[in-house]
């Protein structure tokens, strides 16, 4: 059956990434927003804010959320062979998911730096 605090933290884990796949999708949706949000502001104070026609605020944004919701499965996954593994007491840590979701984030980090030094 395995320990219960190793299954308590097992869920906690869980949870943790449940959270950042959430907040990944919620970044993705601002992103989505951000020109809509703009434009709305530049008729609201009635200036002439420039807001790029073609950007890609939007491909970025439905990337993040999608993202995210992969992390979330991801973690579901990850959630239940860790619960196998502590009941059959054969448990492997595994680097997949932490490895997958940092190197993600550093390359997003990365293109949104391309892509905002190029719309300046």
């Amino acid at each position: 059956m395995g320990n219960p605090s190793d299954h308590l933290a097992n869920e906690r884990t869980f949870l943790a990434w449940i959270r950042t796949s959430i907040g990944i999708m919620a970044f993705g949706f601002v992103v989505v927003k951000f020109t809509l949000f703009m434009r709305q502001l530049a008729i609201v104070l009635q200036k002439n804010i420039t807001v790029p026609e073609h950007g890609y605020s939007s491909a970025i944004g439905i990337f993040l959320v999608a993202f995210g919701a992969g992390i979330g499965l991801l973690s579901f996954t990850r959630y239940k062979r860790v619960e196998q593994q502590l009941n059959d007491q054969t448990y492997k840590h595994n680097h997949v998911l932490t490895t997958v979701l940092a190197v993600s984030v550093v390359l997003m980090g990365l293109l949104l730096v391309v892509y905002l030094i190029h719309s300046i």
